[in-house]
């Protein structure tokens, strides 16, 4: 691929990452030169912390490197990407592993196969957050309080529950409001909400334009080092493209690898999120795996369990697609 072509895709890329979302359109059923069953994927993905290795991918061309040309479209959270991802407007998306097994158990019509791991919490990449006048001091306080959230009955509420259940305190789904992540901010600004389930680099954001507080660290306990989200596909489009699922694995991988030098997330998370380079030095920041762990896994369907989001056991195995 020509240089001034390279920089021409990356640039959209990275334009649609903060916000500026294109067409959707799926593989185009174009083969690659690398032998593979299509050279184009079209992949859903969050401007945070989290999908820093799909950037590095694209600044670094190891997508390019594997006969991949990758688009990539925003999408806030597995509620939106999966039903993109069963019309095929999406090839493959990120999302968060509670939305995704929920629909594997409760969607019929959609089957999803887990290809990679995204990103695992670490102490504050997950939080909640309060103003700084907030009379809230304790998780305990926001009993029946309303709490922003990216999507309901998520990664994100669940983590609130399992940090509430060791003080005694549960939280209704009518406590939970949606709120997108850039907006979190605004929505304690303007007291919509009284705390918010901050993931990085909003939490530390709030906490350096707000003076937000934070009164809760949920990536501990039962959330310690925990699986928070992946990248997926269907089982139609894993079973029809097996060589480009791999060729992307292999380019994620790769970009997980480079990430484990935090300094090469902090200097890539002002590229593409609307954060500067103080808020990405001082963040906080969890773990991007190189490789599928089911036991690890496993504890998300578990835990889901123990809370009430699905009724039944889950083996992860069943959801996890097979190396080409």
């Amino acid at each position: 691929m020509p240089v001034t072509h390279r920089r021409a895709v990356l640039a959209g890329a990275l334009a649609v990452a903060v916000g500026l979302t294109g067409a959707a359109c799926g593989g185009d059923d174009e083969p690659s030169a690398n032998g593979l069953e299509t050279s184009r994927l079209t992949l859903g993905t969050m401007t945070v912390a989290d999908t820093a290795p799909v950037q590095v991918a694209i600044e670094k061309g190891l997508f390019e490197a594997e006969g991949l040309e990758v688009r990539l479209q925003t999408v806030q959270g597995g509620a939106e990407a999966i039903p993109k991802l069963k019309s095929g407007a999406l090839d493959i998306s990120f999302g968060n592993f509670v939305s995704l097994v929920t629909a594997s158990v409760k969607d019929p019509g959609f089957k999803p196969k887990i290809v990679a791991e995204g990103f695992l919490s670490g102490p504050k990449t997950h939080t909640l957050m309060v103003r700084k006048d907030s009379p809230y001091h304790s998780i305990e306080d926001l009993k029946g309080k309303k709490i922003g959230v990216n999507t309901k009955k998520n990664i994100s509420t669940l983590m609130v529950e399992a940090a509430g259940k060791p003080k005694g305190v549960t939280f209704p789904e009518d406590v939970f409001v949606e709120v997108p992540p850039p907006n979190m901010e605004q929505a304690l600004k303007s007291e919509s909400v009284e705390a918010v389930q901050a993931i990085e680099p909003f939490g530390t954001q709030m906490q350096q334009s707000l003076g937000a507080r934070m009164i809760a660290d949920l990536s501990s306990g039962a959330t310690a080092d925990f699986p928070i989200a992946g990248y997926a596909s269907t089982e139609k489009f894993v079973k029809e493209n097996p060589k480009t699922v791999a060729a992307f694995q292999r380019a994620l991988q790769k970009a997980a690898g480079e990430c484990q030098d935090r300094k090469v997330v902090q200097d890539i998370l002002p590229k593409y999120a609307k954060i500067d380079a103080q808020v990405a030095s001082t963040m906080s920041y969890g773990s991007y795996p190189t490789a599928l762990d089911p036991a690890r896994l496993q504890k998300v369907p578990d835990l889901m369990q123990e809370f009430g989001y699905i009724d039944e056991k889950v083996d992860i195995k069943t959801l996890i697609a097979q190396a080409s």
